[in-house]
Order: C-alpha cells, then structure tokens, then sequence
C-alpha cells in the first residue's frame, strides 16, 4: 500500500455499504472513520462516545463488505498500552489492514475540533510500541497521529512525529496544520510516509493531491466526504419530502432501484439461491 510512487487518495467510510460505494469506484483502500462511526451509529459528535466494542464491531462489518484494505481509526486505543495490544489483535483477527493510533488524553475530540490535550511521548510511545508487538503481519500498517500541533505548537509536533518513527511507526501524521506553510515544513522536517488529513471546513486548508505529494505526503485522507456529501443529500431530499409529499423532484439525482441492487450484489446472492434450493430427487 505504501509502495506506490503515487499519492494514495483514500475516503473515509463508516459502514458496510459506504464501503461498497467506495470499492465500486476503485479506491485502493479506505478508511474507517471514528467520527463517522459515532455520527452513525449514535448520532452523536466525534468527542469520545464510541470505545473499542464499537470500533472493533463497524470494523469486522466494513472489512467484511470491503475488497480492498481497510485501515481503522482506532482513536487514543482506548486505554492504557495493554488496550492498544489487544485492541490490534482483534483489529486484525477483523479484517483491518492498520491503524491509526493518536496521543491526545481521554476522551479525545475530532482532530479539528478545539479544547484537545495530548498525553506524555513517553506514555504515547508506550502504547504505539504495544501496537507494533501485537501485529501479526508486518503488512499491517500503523499510522502514529500527534495532535500536538494543537496544544504545544508545530515544533513540538514535528519533534513527536520525529519520534514516533524512531519508534517505529509506519506512517506518520501531524493532525491539523493550520497553513501550506506549515505543510511545507512537516514535509521537509519529517522524512517518513506522511499523512495529510482533508476535511471540509477543517483546519488544514483542502490542497490538490499532486501538490500534497510533491511536498512529501504519501497518503492523502478525505474521512468525512462521503459522510458530509450523504448528510447534504438526505437533508435535500427530505425536506423536498416534507415540504411536497413526494420525491419526484429528485428522481434524477438519486439511484433507482436495480442500480442499487447491482451495488449490493443481489444477482449474486439470487444465484446462490438457485443452487442451494432443495429439489425433490426421484
């Protein structure tokens, strides 16, 4: 995955059938969003709610529908290093190629949102070592996010990104960078797999993937596009809805009903049951 010489663009997706979208476009990975998976499943922000249970669970369902690799914010690890150790081996045992695995304090927030405190390095390294030791496949990718940026200045987080490769991660990223400048910098400083994180309205400012790559960034995320775009579209329709009693309107810009059954494979499952039907033998 990281072996490619091109940007590797990844969406972010939060259950099984944004996953399928996203193989039916061709993605070559995806992204299992924590702040998609607690708007999803609760309805609620991205601010701690969602723990291991949940993560481990939309995982399994995510990988299951994915044919391509699925890598897991797995938010603070939820817990202390012995957390992180068991939360990768279920991860795996899931499906999921990697994680992310991030250093702010419990509960911890949306990277973009304000009021974020980081842990130690010490305590932060501790848990990222554990991550690497309970791998099973030197395949599985663990990204080290610092949020530090946010608390002690882009120094500090540039030296935590510094030493989060020294420890040994795969991949690393310095969550929200409030310039290109700063990009610049994070780039030149930190000579590793770089991740850049895109969200609309966040803190970094959204900037092509050609231009991210050619200041080093090797995976460019875009985790809360597909939840934002379908939250844009349901909002739309149904208060076209609400307002006229019927859709009618919006007939162009949704899928019909066998498009949305060729998404989700019903040919394949009808055949299954063709075969699997008991015939009265003679």
């Amino acid at each position: 995955m990281l072996k490619s010489k091109k940007p590797l663009v990844i969406p972010g997706v939060y259950d099984a059938i944004s996953a399928k979208i996203a193989n039916k476009v061709g993605f070559e990975a995806m992204f299992q969003t924590g702040y998609g998976t607690s708007a999803s499943l609760f309805g609620m922000p991205d601010y701690g709610f969602i723990g291991a249970t949940e993560t481990i669970d939309n995982a399994r369902r995510i990988c299951r529908a994915s044919t391509v690799p699925v890598i897991v914010d797995s938010d603070t690890g939820y817990g202390n290093a012995l957390s992180v150790w068991k939360l990768v081996k279920e991860l795996e045992a899931a499906g999921a190629s990697g994680i992310f695995l991030e250093d702010q304090k419990w509960p911890k927030r949306c990277g973009h949102m304000q009021g974020k405190e980081v842990v130690s390095q010490e305590e932060y390294t501790e848990k990222l070592s554990a991550a690497m030791d309970a791998r099973e496949s030197k395949e599985f990718i663990i990204v080290a996010r610092t949020d530090a940026r946010a608390t002690e200045g882009l120094d500090a987080a540039i030296e935590r990104g510094l030493q989060n490769k020294k420890t040994g991660a795969d991949v690393i990223f310095v969550e929200a960078p409030k310039s290109i400048k700063e990009m610049e910098r994070i780039g030149k400083e930190i000579n590793a797999p770089l991740v850049a994180n895109m969200i609309e309205g966040g803190e970094t400012p959204l900037t092509p993937s050609e231009t991210l790559s050619k200041m080093g960034f090797n995976i460019i995320l875009y985790p809360l596009s597909v939840l934002y775009a379908n939250t844009y579209a349901t909002l739309n329709i149904l208060k076209e809805l609400k307002k006229s009693g019927t859709t009618t309107k919006y007939k162009q810009k949704v899928v019909n009903f066998d498009q949305f059954n060729d998404l989700v494979e019903l040919s394949k499952f009808k055949d299954m049951e063709k075969k699997y039907r008991f015939t009265k033998r003679e």
